[in-house]
């Protein structure tokens, strides 16, 4: 044996030390490992599918040019405005037998509204009839609505004629009775050189002399509100006077002007302006004829049709609310153009419609404009997309603008 080989022969063995941290600290590495393999592929994917996307949004044309708006932070929901489920005490009338009766309004106990198939009814002893068309079909589809016709606002005259704002053919007077029509506006003529494209709600004097009403927009149909309250561009109110057949401009810069109603002394009307959430007040009569400024500003919701309640106040109906506390989709996009372009780029109407939540609200303004109650519906459970409040009877009947029934709430049980 030699040196070499003896020292080999000597050398001590070095037994292997294991310990309870080896697997720990295996399973870590390889952890570790796979969290780096799964970041690799996640970004990877991501950047596959955002620079394609990004190419895409830049690409497309986007429907709406949207303005940035400014927006208050939204009233906090306490005191009156304390969410309930008061609404949800309303029942459903004549479900499935109409659809969008967006406006209301009586003769007697003889009710009357306008549909999303163009027509006029009546509904008297429970049953429905059709009083009057002023399009013609076919009828109910998107496409079909500017043929077909889509009567918004109605009111009642002196002699008990209908008074009718159709968003596509414009201001009609309609015989009950016989069902005759009789256009008074036509919105293929020009207005101080625009175009009515959404003749939306009305009001009229009690001598019948004066009919106001808004145009919502001079670009964008019925069809395609949601457009218009994304682009936040801006129209006005306009006055139709019956004896001599002129058209006067009376408010413009109004985005997306709504429902309308005379004071009960008529000296001034109110415009509900739905995408700013406020009330202007326009003068028509008195020392400040002609002047305008604020009736409600900072709403909680988005107001649709606003009426006369029986205490001298109004009640204004409002399908869309600007939760605080919470997320106001509305609120966020406000100042934020871009995304807006992005959204419609990408997505139709129908589809974002589906991400703003139903919830339906009620409210009664005093004769100042302070709030003096408030009827809810989160969730729409009972009262869906309400459009207007009506008060007849002790009873409220709430129209809608796509709901298939009417809802009549008792005043008495709220």
């Amino acid at each position: 044996m030699n040196e070499a080989e003896g020292l080999r022969q000597r050398r001590p063995f070095r037994p292997q030390v294991i310990t309870e941290d080896s697997p720990a600290q295996e399973a870590k590495e390889g952890s570790t490992y796979s969290s780096k393999v799964f970041r690799v592929t996640f970004l990877t994917l991501a950047a596959s599918l955002t620079v394609p996307l990004l190419g895409v949004t830049v690409l497309l044309d986007c429907p709406i040019d949207p303005q940035p708006i400014s927006l208050k932070e939204p009233p906090l929901l306490t005191g009156v405005l304390e969410p309930n489920i008061k609404l949800r005490k309303a029942e459903r009338l004549w479900e499935n037998q109409l659809v969008g009766p967006e406006s209301i309004v009586n003769i007697g106990d003889v009710l009357f509204t306008g549909t999303a198939d163009g027509k006029i009814i009546k509904i008297e002893d429970g049953e429905i009839q059709t009083v009057a068309r002023i399009g013609h079909g076919p009828c109910g589809t998107r496409e079909d609505e500017p043929m077909c016709g889509r009567p918004l606002g109605i009111r009642v005259g002196p002699n008990n004629t209908l008074f009718v704002a159709d968003a596509y053919y414009g201001l009609y007077e309609v015989n009950p009775g016989t069902g005759e029509t009789k256009m008074l506006v036509s919105t293929k003529t020009l207005i101080e050189g625009q175009k009515l494209s959404f003749v939306n709600d009305l009001t009229v004097t009690r001598d019948g002399r004066k009919i106001y009403f808004t145009d919502s927009s001079s670009k964008w149909q019925r069809r395609d509100y949601l457009f218009l309250i994304m682009e936040g561009t801006d129209d006005g109110l306009l006055e139709y006077d019956t004896v001599t057949k002129e058209v006067k401009v009376l408010m413009v810069g109004l985005r997306f002007p709504n429902g309308v109603q005379l004071s009960p002394a008529e000296d001034f009307i109110l415009v509900q302006e739905t995408t700013m959430a406020r009330i202007r007040r326009y003068y028509v009569s008195g020392l400040m004829k002609g002047g305008a400024d604020m009736f409600v500003e900072n709403m909680p919701g988005l107001p649709d049709n606003i009426r006369l309640s029986s205490s001298g106040g109004y009640w204004v109906a409002m399908s869309a609310v600007r939760p605080n506390p919470g997320f106001s989709l509305l609120d966020f996009l406000s100042e934020k153009p871009w995304i807006k372009r992005m959204i419609f780029k990408l997505l139709s109407q129908e589809t974002v419609t589906k991400f703003v939540p139903k919830y339906s609200l009620v409210v009664e303004l005093s004769e100042t404009g302070s709030y003096r109650r408030s009827f809810h519906d989160p969730n729409g459970v009972t009262v869906a997309y309400v459009s207007e409040a009506h008060e007849h009877n002790g009873y409220l009947y709430l129209g809608s603008f796509r709901s298939p029934f009417i809802c009549r709430l008792n005043l008495q049980h709220v």
